[in-house]
This record gives C-alpha cells, sequence and structure tokens, in this order.
C-alpha cells in the first residue's frame, strides 16, 4: 500500500532540494495516467480532487478511486482534497478516505482565515491526515485578480494554524493557459525568512518549465499544482481521436487513447520537479 499523508511526501522534499506535483484530476482516464507517469519517474504524486471534479463524482467515490489506485502502485500517492471551502467538506473528505486536505479560507478577513483553518488542522490532525491552508489569494485568469501574500501575514498564519503546507500568492494565476509570467522571487524569499513551512504554488501551469525546476531545487516551494496544462493535452487527444473516426461512439476505446499523451505530459511535469 502506498497511501500517504501531504507531509509524508512534502517533508523530504523539503529536506532534500525538490517539489512533488499536485495533478489536478476531473475523472479515473486521468488518475490512472498521473499514477502510471509517477511509477514510470519513480516519485511521489498527489493526486487532487478539486471543485469541478467534486462536483462532478461525490467525495465518497473520489476517495476510493484515489485509494485504490495508491493502494496498487510502487510509488507514494497522496489523496488530496484542493480548495476545501468549508469545515463540512473538509469533514467529509476525511471520512471518505483523503489522506490530505486543503482548506480555502483566503476570500475571508486575515482573523477569520486562521481561526477556521485552524479549526480544520485540529481535526484533520486528529483523523491522522495532514492539512494544507492559503495566505493571500491566488486570482483566476479571467476572473478575480490575486492579492499578493504578505510576509508578516504568512508568518501569523503559520505560526497559529499548525497547516502542514502553505498555500501562497506570489505572481501565480489559476487557470492560465501560457507560461509567459514569473514568479516574485523576491516576495518567495521575504516568505521564506518567517517561516519554515513547505510552500505551496498553486496555478502551476503558467509557470515556466525552468523556473519550477530552479524554485524546486532552490526555495521552500514544494508543491506545485498543475492541471490547466494537463486538461489541455487531454483535449486536445480527444478531439484528435474523435477527428480521425468521427463516427466513433464507444465512449472506453475513445478514452483509452488519451491515456498515453496524459501519461508522457504528466512525466514532463514531474521530471522537471523531482530529485535531480
Amino acid at each position: 500500500m502506498s497511501l500517504v499523508t501531504l507531509s509524508d511526501v512534502l517533508q523530504p522534499a523539503l529536506r532534500d532540494g525538490y517539489a512533488v506535483a499536485g495533478l489536478v484530476t476531473l475523472g479515473w482516464e486521468d488518475m490512472r495516467a498521473y499514477v502510471a507517469a509517477a511509477e514510470a519517474e519513480n516519485c511521489p504524486v498527489i493526486l487532487q480532487a478539486g471543485p469541478s471534479c467534486r462536483a462532478h463524482t461525490p467525495l465518497p467515490v473520489l476517495g476510493r478511486m484515489f485509494r485504490h489506485l495508491a493502494e496498487h502502485a510502487s510509488v507514494p500517492v497522496v489523496a488530496h482534497l484542493d480548495h476545501g471551502y468549508t469545515l463540512a467538506e473538509c469533514r467529509e473528505a476525511i471520512d471518505s478516505g483523503f489522506t490530505s486536505v486543503m482548506f480555502d479560507g483566503s476570500r475571508k478577513p486575515l482573523a477569520q482565515n486562521i481561526a477556521e483553518t485552524r479549526q480544520v488542522v485540529q481535526m484533520a490532525h486528529e483523523a491522522g491526515v495532514s492539512c494544507e491552508g492559503e495566505i493571500g489569494f491566488v486570482g483566476y485568469s479571467g476572473g478575480d485578480a490575486s492579492a499578493g501574500t504578505d510576509p508578516d501575514e504568512a508568518a501569523r498564519f503559520a505560526r497559529e494554524t499548525g497547516v502542514d503546507a502553505m498555500a501562497i500568492s506570489v505572481g501565480n494565476v489559476h487557470l492560465q493557459q501560457n507560461r509567459e509570467g514569473g514568479l516574485d522571487i523576491d516576495r518567495i524569499r521575504a516568505i521564506e525568512a518567517v517561516t519554515s513551512v513547505p510552500l505551496v504554488i498553486h496555478g502551476g501551469s503558467g509557470v515556466p518549465i525552468a523556473q519550477r525546476t530552479t524554485l524546486a531545487r532552490q526555495t521552500r516551494i514544494c508543491k506545485f499544482n498543475i492541471g490547466t496544462e494537463l486538461r489541455m493535452v487531454f483535449g486536445s487527444a480527444l478531439r484528435e481521436v474523435l477527428q480521425q473516426d468521427p463516427d466513433r461512439y464507444d465512449r472506453i476505446a475513445i478514452l483509452k487513447e488519451t491515456q498515453e499523451p496524459m501519461m508522457q505530459a504528466a512525466r514532463h511535469v514531474l521530471t522537471a520537479l523531482k530529485r535531480g
């Protein structure tokens, strides 16, 4: 059985200078591809169930899917709830077998974010589960603008919540389809100077691959969330399959042909982050 917590994979990454990919899942096909990629690269992987995934598939089902894959994997696999917005949602994830939950109180006032995140941390730790929180606000491409993480607030947040990992806003943006931007190194260094908690980058698809590697090896950033670039690969593969034979209708046969492109794309992501 290779099911592990977030702390189990991030603490070695922090110690040895690499990062672990949090790969955003939407269904069985990409989950399988991501685990296969991690096995091919011989590195850990974090399977993430975000809000859109949960809107499609209930948490108890996702928990069983993640655990099944982890129990048959040859590498460590984390079953992670991404962007849980309520205590009840995080509790349901824990009850469903997730080994890690991310509580997102980043839209709330600092004191409220700290208080609610601390509640989730306590609940998670009592169950032997890790908890990630977010300080600052990571915006969305074409949507809400980001609010950069204040280092002093980050220090207070880490100290008062006891989170196992801390998502920060340092120029990263969710749903970004290009890699034209880079992250704010000065802000990252300022945050690192006041806290020892492993740091997380959401919206990692928008970060240039070379910078991902550099940051993984030279900073306390131990986790990059990657979703958009892999979803784009899936969409491209699916279109190609259907264009080649517009009369195809067998769902399983069609989706099967997305597996190899998704696995290779995930391997590319993992290679840039894993231990050198």
